[in-house]
């Protein structure tokens, strides 16, 4: 629903440029964010410690775009992406207590949990990209081949909501039998960066396959480079990767 809302929107921002389109694409696939980073990438920190998977935020993607014709072979593409994924999970080497002065993670390899430590991570991405395309066969042959790039503006959100440890608040706990132990509280946590702006590049290739005058259908390969940068509830992070590769099938109405 999300995605669809988007996407309406939008449409809405850029019905005008259908009075200079020769072409309007739909367009549906999947996207693989490449959520690399160093130590102090959120992605980096929530794949050690939680039981996400890289392979857990890959997911569908919708888009558009319109192209004009510059010359026979040649044209200038402005497209819309959407791409939105939350996955919930659990802290893998840690376990929760509950204590009069709170919640406490405890280390899993030596203790049992009264309850699991988990929260959702929650990313959204909606690249704007303008492109230029280039054709070499032109259109008018039975199987046309495209490649293509340009800059990409991106907005963009993350997010955590649930509970987390606080590895900055150190509490000893006195066991019977192993002696002193360092535990950590956990907290409840909202923490969001949203409507957030960001430049990058993009390239792509594919192939078109023509089923009538003005109908031919699409697949693409599209890779996209950019970074954002936190101001709100991750300033101690490094900035946040937006990159990945996306491949989608297409239909394609030419004017």
């Amino acid at each position: 629903m999300k995605k669809s809302l988007v996407l309406i929107a939008a449409l809405i921002v850029l019905i005008p440029a259908l009075a200079y389109s020769n072409t309007l694409t739909l367009r549906a696939g999947y996207f693989f964010p490449r959520a690399q980073g160093g130590l102090d990438s959120l992605w980096n920190i929530e794949f050690q410690q939680m039981s996400f998977k890289k392979a857990d935020f890959r997911e569908t993607i919708l888009g558009f775009s319109y192209e004009y014709f510059v010359t026979r072979e040649l044209s200038l593409a402005l497209s819309v992406d959407t791409y939105s994924k939350r996955k919930a999970g659990h802290y893998m080497d840690y376990v929760g207590r509950a204590f009069e002065e709170g919640d406490f993670a405890f280390s899993a390899d030596d203790y049992g949990g009264e309850l699991n430590i988990t929260h959702g991570f929650n990313v959204s991405i909606t690249p704007i990209e303008l492109s230029l395309k280039l054709m070499p066969l032109g259109r008018r042959v039975r199987l046309i081949p495209f490649v293509g790039g340009g800059v990409s503006m991106f907005f963009w959100s993350a997010g955590i909501r649930g509970s987390m440890v606080d590895f900055s608040d150190e509490w000893i706990y006195d066991d019977p039998d192993i002696g002193d132990v360092t535990i950590y509280k956990i907290f409840q946590t909202d923490a969001r960066e949203d409507s957030r702006i960001a430049f990058g590049y993009h390239a792509f290739g594919g192939l078109m396959f023509p089923i009538g005058n003005r109908i031919t259908l699409e697949a693409e390969f599209r890779y996209r480079v950019g970074k954002g940068t936190f101001k709100d509830a991750f300033l101690d992070f490094e900035d946040f990767d937006l990159s990945g590769f996306s491949l989608t099938a297409g239909f394609n109405y030419w004017f």
